[in-house]
């Protein structure tokens, strides 16, 4: 989404003529991209799925199936299940085996040797749904969730509603330890002054719970994004356990 966004801002009309499709990955596309592409190019986004272990799809849409929201179906020749996770009503975690699947990793510390994925399934590490017709709803990465007071809250959706409130503002939400509550919920935006209040309605309107609204609201110039253009979530976490310690 990073790089459609910015191509789509800064491109002409014309420069895309020629392109016949157009497949996103590696980040979720937001509705305003997908729509930006369509009213300035005629282009549909269509989006996929996948992992470098997997060689590296697992899924996508296609021209002829196709639908908006997900991330398509599960190639052929491949066999999924999902694991429950605690908390979690709807999917679960995602393990994929196939002949794309890796033959294993290697591991500094166990030079030589190839530590194959468990009866050659790959824990893809995802939280999915999977409808009657086989599409794939990504609900975020299983480290993407936060605990609170007993409940699971996926940071993904958190931001997705921050974003529907304040869609021109770049907004990034962590979970760190809470001594109350298990986990607390810390919002990067580049909203100017962010008002927790205000936020907090906004997110209500667009079906957000009490348990979704960040706690630590900390305003940022921009938001530290990794050579791929995703945020560092990695950088972001450090900064809001500092901002929060003690």
């Amino acid at each position: 989404d990073t790089f459609l966004t910015n191509y789509a801002k800064t491109a002409h009309p014309y420069d895309f003529q020629s392109l016949r499709m157009l497949i996103g990955g590696a980040e979720r596309v937001k509705p305003e991209t997908r729509q930006m592409w369509m009213d300035k190019y005629g282009l549909r986004i269509i989006e996929g799925y996948g992992a470098t272990e997997c060689s590296p799809v697992i899924a996508a849409n296609t021209p002829l199936h196709f639908k908006i929201g997900t991330v398509g179906r599960i190639f052929d020749g491949m066999e999924w299940r999902l694991e429950p996770v605690e908390g979690i009503a709807e999917g679960g975690r995602l393990f994929i085996k196939g002949p794309n699947v890796m033959l294993g990793y290697l591991r500094a510390d166990n030079p030589g040797e190839i530590e194959a994925p468990v009866g050659g399934w790959y824990d893809t590490g995802d939280i999915v749904k999977i409808d009657d017709e086989g599409f794939v709803t990504i609900q975020g990465r299983a480290k993407r969730f936060a605990k609170i007071a007993g409940e699971m809250i996926s940071l993904t959706a958190v931001e997705a509603k921050i974003h529907a409130v304040y869609p021109d503002a770049a907004n990034a939400v962590v979970a760190v330890p809470d001594k109350r509550k298990g986990e607390q919920l810390v919002l990067f935006t580049t909203i100017e002054k962010p008002d927790r209040k205000l936020i907090g309605d906004g997110m209500k309107r667009h079906g957000g719970t009490d348990l979704m609204i960040p706690k630590v609201l900390v305003p940022v110039e921009m938001l530290p994004l990794l050579g791929s253009g995703k945020i560092d979530y990695v950088s972001l976490t450090r900064l809001a356990l500092d901002k929060t310690e003690g």
